[in-house]
């Protein structure tokens, strides 16, 4: 049976080119979106010159504008990576706002790649940001990184992409939930991929929000570089292969709400920066099909 092309995106318009005015070209990889309660947008992301070089990739880039399609201004680097607290990289920054304060989720990596770090930097304006004094929030495998949070019931959950075991299997989007944003529970599986390997795979990027009765979940590459899945599901906690509802062209793709529309946005190696797209999701469903499933 075809798939049923549910989630459209409309075409993409580049909103921010981090290497405009530098000598060399610059990309933008897997970022974040946020607006500050000034009504300001602020976008982080990992940034490097080009050509791609994944494990120097030691910087989050900071951008701000007043509307979401720009024009976007430079700031100074966000955050750089601290191998005294055990980073190596740092890699696919997530904010959100909580406790009178953003929190900014990240992988950190570290020396071994089957116990990667997930790390935690907070900030009360979005500008300077200091690091949880006790370390990592957890580690996990393999090259465990791109840390999305949501809220889910009376709870938060953080959504990653991992492997079905530290050293290698399928690659899986895993989750763990926390009522406080700092103590994470134990490890969960959300959706696995038919794909194995270690590094790189098809569950990088996991974007997971609610839409009319639906949870959806974003994820890519797939099956190519410039290419998003998206996967539906009556629980936010189990995604299938056979739920896939539509296909965006569209690397660490992330998905931007202002209040009348959502936007999905497009980053990466060789891209020339950040675009962005509206994003059309189905008419709604019945609103008593969908609930929570508590764990």
């Amino acid at each position: 049976m075809a798939m049923r092309e549910v989630v459209c995106a409309g075409p993409f318009v580049r909103i921010y080119d981090p290497g405009a005015g530098e000598p060399e070209a610059w990309y933008i990889n897997d970022h974040t979106i946020v607006q500050d309660a000034d009504g300001r947008w602020h976008l982080f992301g990992i940034t490097h010159p080009e050509p791609a070089n994944p494990f120097d990739e030691t910087e989050f880039a900071h951008a701000t504008a007043d509307e979401l399609l720009g024009p976007w201004t430079k700031q100074p680097s966000a955050l750089q990576v601290d191998p005294d607290y055990g980073e190596t990289h740092l890699w696919a920054p997530f904010v959100i706002a909580a406790y009178e304060r953003y929190y900014m989720f990240y992988a950190g990596g570290g020396a071994d790649r089957t116990a990667a770090a997930i790390n935690v930097a907070t900030s009360t304006d979005l500008f300077t940001w200091t690091r949880r004094q006790s370390g990592p929030l957890f580690y996990d495998g393999y090259d465990a990184r791109d840390p999305m949070v949501a809220r889910v019931g009376d709870q938060w959950v953080m959504y990653y992409c991992a492997t079905s075991d530290p050293t290698g299997g399928n690659h899986v989007v895993a989750y763990r939930t926390s009522t406080d944003l700092v103590h994470w529970g134990d490890r969960h599986i959300a959706y696995t991929d038919p794909t194995t390997g270690t590094e790189a795979g098809n569950t990088e990027s996991p974007f997971v929000v609610q839409q009319d009765g639906w949870w959806y979940l974003f994820v890519g590459p797939r099956p190519d570089y410039v290419g998003t899945d998206v996967f539906r599901s009556d629980n936010p906690f189990c995604f299938h292969i056979g739920g896939k509802v539509g296909h965006i062209a569209a690397h660490a793709a992330e998905l931007v709400h202002d209040d009348l529309r959502w936007w999905i946005t497009h980053a990466g190696w060789g891209q020339g920066g950040v675009y962005l797209a509206s994003l059309t999701f189905p008419p709604p469903r019945d609103p008593n099909v969908g609930k929570v499933v508590p764990r």
